[in-house]
């Protein structure tokens, strides 16, 4: 358990840092999280945050500063949505069907703007492929609302995208279904899924060669830490890359692992002595939010 950053920030020459549930919670940031990553830059390192928003680079920038996430506590940014540009841009001209919010379309007109070529979406039964951004309402709609549609995709063999392998996200005190919960089920069902998103190598190499073009070198694997606090995709996707962690453990895991009253209720040490036991690998070092 470590007191703060600061404990190991001469260990790293960058820091890779989840956005949501680290830095903010959809509706306010954390502003000692927002201190601790400005410090660490301020003392030479790096910061590249690395999210799995199922958008492009820009409008998460744009949410970033409605936050009032300080420009300074970060050098570069990549997204879910950015590996998804690369995805869609192997399949250039191949009609798809998207399933997700209307607000996630701008990741098909940053597409057609990079590409000059527009995607084309179309109905599930003329598609050739299918994009997931996350569930057309995500306030009401739970995976099991989409069996249907899943059952016509395996039938027709359709790839599935997922621009976002997240499982569920709180949004404040509320936890809302994300694209990667569809996409297990999916995959449950014997479909095939390309994911964009951590744990996956695809967006650790973006940001691992983001790291390097700030610091004007390459960087060591050991020399980086990845922050996050999700065990599923964070921790695991930290360690398939051969990356040293920071788990936070008030993150999406705050009701196993905080579960007492209040606003900031503590750490329960053996619940998270069993939560450890239990998961499939362990982070390099814990603390319950980032801090200084």
């Amino acid at each position: 358990m470590l007191k703060g950053l600061s404990d190991w920030a001469d260990r790293y020459d960058a820091v890779l840092c989840d956005v949501w549930g680290v830095v903010h919670n959809g509706q306010a940031r954390f502003a000692a999280a927002c201190d601790a990553l400005s410090r660490y830059r301020q003392a030479g390192g790096t910061v590249i945050l690395i999210t799995n928003a199922p958008r492009p680079s820009p409008p998460i920038l744009e949410q970033l500063e409605r936050l009032h996430v300080p420009r300074e506590s970060f050098d570069r940014m990549v997204t879910s949505g950015d590996v998804t540009l690369a995805f869609i841009e192997d399949r250039k001209g191949r009609p798809l069907h998207h399933i997700g919010p209307e607000r996630d379309l701008t990741l098909f007109e940053i597409a057609a703007e990079r590409s000059g070529v527009t995607p084309k979406l179309t109905s599930l039964d003329e598609a050739e492929y299918v994009v997931i951004t996350g569930l057309n309402d995500d306030q009401t709609e739970t995976p099991d609302d989409y069996a249907s549609r899943l059952d016509v995709m395996l039938d027709r063999k359709l790839d599935m995208i997922s621009a976002n392998p997240d499982l569920v996200v709180h949004v404040g005190d509320k936890l809302i279904y994300c694209a990667g919960a569809i996409a297990e089920a999916y995959e449950a069902r014997g479909g095939k899924v390309l994911q964009a998103g951590k744990p996956f190598a695809p967006i650790y190499e973006r940001a691992l060669a983001l790291a390097a073009a700030e610091a004007g070198r390459d960087l060591s694997r050991d020399r980086v830490l990845a922050i996050g606090d999700a065990m599923r995709t964070d921790i695991a996707g930290a360690a398939a890359f051969g990356l040293h962690s920071l788990f936070i453990t008030s993150g999406i895991h705050r009701d196993e692992l905080h579960p007492g009253e209040g606003a900031s209720p503590a750490l329960d040490e053996a619940a998270f002595r069993q939560f450890l036991a239990e998961a499939s690998c362990s982070p390099t070092a814990a603390m319950p939010q980032l801090v200084w």
